[in-house]
């Protein structure tokens, strides 16, 4: 029996595309252990395809200046909440369908990520890039999660009273601490 989501490293994944030199960032350690996290998740889960909530679960678990950008409180506590209860509950009616905002076309068999996961992937090389690093971070896939209202990270962000844009703009803030992947704190 073959797995639902093919059993790729993050590094496989990393398909770069000449078409750009936005392109050219890859995916850092961290990150690549993220993708892994979220593809056990999704395994885990039942579902076809890592989604962006099980990116946002696996980057809360695995990446501090991810978690950071949150900030202590009850909202966190929340937005785990839901993130757990995804498997018990709250997400079921998820499975079986295919997380896309219409922004891109769908893809039923690509790497193991929705439409929309791969979208915030590669958004999320070319912000990188953008800023001069080679690596892809935990960070630059959270601001690429956020930009699509339609995400289901963003529903379950806003469920746990998160505010996206507020999350953007704390990213935003702290653009500087990440330049070249160094964190100032």
């Amino acid at each position: 029996m073959q797995p639902r989501i093919p059993r790729q490293s993050a590094q496989e994944q990393d398909c770069r595309r000449p078409d750009t030199p936005a392109d050219d960032a890859r995916l850092s350690d961290e990150l690549a252990a993220v993708v892994s996290g979220a593809r056990r998740r999704a395994v885990r889960d039942g579902d076809r395809q890592i989604d962006s909530a099980h990116l946002l679960h696996s980057l809360l678990e695995h990446d501090p200046d991810v978690y950071d950008v949150f900030g202590d409180g009850p909202q966190i506590a929340r937005l785990l909440g839901y993130l757990v209860q995804r498997t018990i509950g709250y997400g079921l009616r998820w499975q079986g369908s295919v997380e896309d905002s219409g922004a891109v076309p769908v893809v039923t068999d690509g790497e193991g990520l929705s439409p929309l996961a791969a979208s915030a992937m590669e958004h999320a090389r070319r912000r990188a890039a953008g800023r001069g690093d080679t690596q892809a971070r935990g960070i630059d896939l959270l601001a690429a999660i956020l930009l699509d209202p339609q995400a289901r990270a963003v529903e379950v962000l806003d469920r746990a009273g998160i505010d996206a844009n507020t999350v953007r703009a704390r990213i935003d803030g702290r653009r500087d601490e990440y330049v070249g992947g160094d964190t100032a704190r």
